[in-house]
């Protein structure tokens, strides 16, 4: 899930090109970029754009919170079995995980995966709570929703989401499922978004949600390991493997002192 493509579920024409630029997966969002009075309107698009996309590109669904006026009927006339899963938002509890997943099997999806939203106070320090549930298989960080309910202010450093940000995917860790990363709303800012997904990398995220076509190809590249890192893990793992095996649990490579929990880190990345 290096990229994740969003489009607005009042877009058709948005909405049938997502799969142009080949992301991981493609999103129709009923929830935030759909004006409430567009809602039931994209509810109809987005259900007959399922067929469509599915054939050529993973799809989920965002539909909206389960504390909405719109959420039954988002699960109702829009959620299918061909979907790869649904996106709920603003999953703050075990609590709202059992709503979600009661409502989805009410409505015969008992078998739709569910990417949670982290977005809010709450949903932050529940993280492992929220995530655990074995219907969950992805989770997503969304910081504009979460300085909006701190009552934080936006940094272009990102230093006020740095901690939340390390809990959501910590805690995806702890889980065992595949954290997204959140949004650059300038989507024109490619230097911010490679930044951005450096260090998203770094703090264990799997990859990033896109909000426009430009932003698919950088997240795919960045989210894989470069020819230099696997270069480099090769090498590690060649050598520490050899010392092993006369007896030797540190040795230097490279001028780099390698021990086990450097050769994890090799084979791990090797892995990706």
């Amino acid at each position: 899930m290096r990229s994740v493509l969003f489009a607005p579920g009042n877009q058709p024409d948005v909405i049938s090109k997502l799969p142009r630029t080949n992301p991981v997966a493609a999103v129709i969002d009923l929830e935030d970029s759909t004006p409430a009075s567009h809602k039931a309107e994209s509810r109809q698009i987005a259900f007959e754009a399922t067929e469509v996309i599915t054939k050529s590109c993973p799809l989920l669904i965002r539909i909206n919170g389960i504390d909405t006026e719109w959420f039954e009927d988002d699960v109702a006339e829009v959620l299918s079995p061909s979907l790869l899963g649904v996106l709920v938002p603003k999953l703050a509890s075990s609590e709202d995980v059992e709503r979600a997943v009661s409502a989805l099997d009410s409505a015969g999806l008992t078998d739709l995966s569910i990417m949670a939203g982290v977005e809010t106070v709450q949903g932050v320090m529940n993280a492992v709570e929220v995530t655990k549930h074995p219907r969950i298989k992805w989770c997503y960080f969304g910081a504009e929703d979460y300085v909006a309910d701190l009552g934080g202010v936006r940094r272009s450093d990102n230093l006020e989401v740095l901690v939340a940000r390390s809990q959501v995917a910590q805690a995806a860790r702890i889980t065992g499922i595949s954290a997204l990363d959140m949004v650059v709303t300038d989507f024109r800012d490619s230097e911010r978004f490679k930044r951005e997904a450096g260090e998203a990398r770094s703090l264990g995220y799997a990859g990033k949600l896109c909000i426009h076509p430009d932003q698919v190809g950088l997240a795919n590249e960045l989210f894989r390991p470069s020819d230099e890192e696997i270069e480099w893990a090769n090498r590690i793992v060649s050598e520490y493997s050899k010392a092993l095996s006369e007896g030797k649990a540190a040795i230097q490579v490279d001028g780099e002192m390698v021990d086990e929990p450097v050769f994890r880190r090799a084979k791990a990345l090797l892995e990706q």
